[in-house]
């Protein structure tokens, strides 16, 4: 069964990207994708909920891209045909999806982990990327072109798998915005800590022990300064919920966690 979706129209000639072409670590031939990066793909719960025939059509459609550590994939109003434009798939490394703030400060809106798709939402509506993306280590990307993508959503299947990731978007959104209204700071650093144990974007069934992420990086996630987040997570240690590290949080009690977050 044929989806009524279209691709965007081309508005003219892309300009020539700085970002995600300049930074590649190999040449631009395609690498057809490893075994091992398809397990690393397959263990995300998304991508191993759809059938098993969009998934190989997913694959096979990808080009492998390696690029370095500070690379911008593509920045906030950067257009949809720009070159190197596509649906991503992270096979290896960390991924912020971030903008600046009116007095220049960067806001992390998210952190991507192997596995994840992303990059979608400018491929569907046509309009330009809605945040800067940058890799925080080493990546191996899969690139889905444009017209691949676009190929793919003439399939019904693959359309409700779209269907699904966006509207798992959409609910993180709202949680975020509640959190951000009607939440106290301790409840917030709690629920983020929580995301975060879940795989952020992710959110897996399974809880990880620990969070391996710069305190700094966790501040610009709640939109607080450091030394405040610092006070906060001081006192979560004072309680035993959680154990301070270089560069890492150890969840102590997931059960205090939800408490102090007010999670189901």
């Amino acid at each position: 069964m044929e989806s009524p979706w279209k691709p965007p129209p081309d508005r003219g000639p892309a300009p020539r990207s700085r970002h995600l072409r300049a930074y590649r670590m190999t040449s631009p031939n395609i690498v057809h994708v490893s075994p091992a990066h398809r397990g690393v793909m397959e263990a995300n719960p998304w991508f191993a909920s759809m059938p098993r025939a969009q998934r190989e059509a997913l694959l096979g459609d990808a080009e492998l891209v390696h690029l370095r550590r500070g690379a911008m994939l593509f920045r906030q109003g950067d257009p949809v045909h720009a070159a190197g434009a596509g649906f991503f798939g992270l096979a290896d490394g960390l991924i912020k999806i971030s903008t600046l703030r009116q007095d220049g400060r960067e806001a992390i809106l998210a952190v991507l982990e192997p596995g994840n798709w992303f990059g979608e939402i400018s491929l569907i509506d046509g309009s330009p990327r809605t945040h800067d993306a940058t890799a925080l280590t080493a990546l191996d990307l899969l690139v889905v072109p444009l017209e691949a993508f676009a190929r793919q959503m003439q399939d019904a299947a693959f359309v409700r798998a779209i269907a699904v990731l966006l509207a798992a978007r959409v609910r993180g959104l709202y949680g975020l915005m509640e959190d951000a209204t009607l939440r106290g700071l301790r409840a917030r650093v709690a629920r983020r800590l929580l995301r975060l144990a879940h795989g952020d974007v992710t959110q897996s069934a399974q809880a990880r022990a620990s969070v391996v992420l710069p305190q700094e990086a966790l501040a610009m996630m709640l939109g607080v300064t450091r030394q405040t987040l610092s006070k906060e997570l001081n006192a979560l240690a004072e309680l035993g919920v959680i154990a301070l590290g270089y560069g890492r949080i150890e969840l102590l009690s997931l059960d205090e966690l939800r408490d102090l977050g007010g999670a189901a």
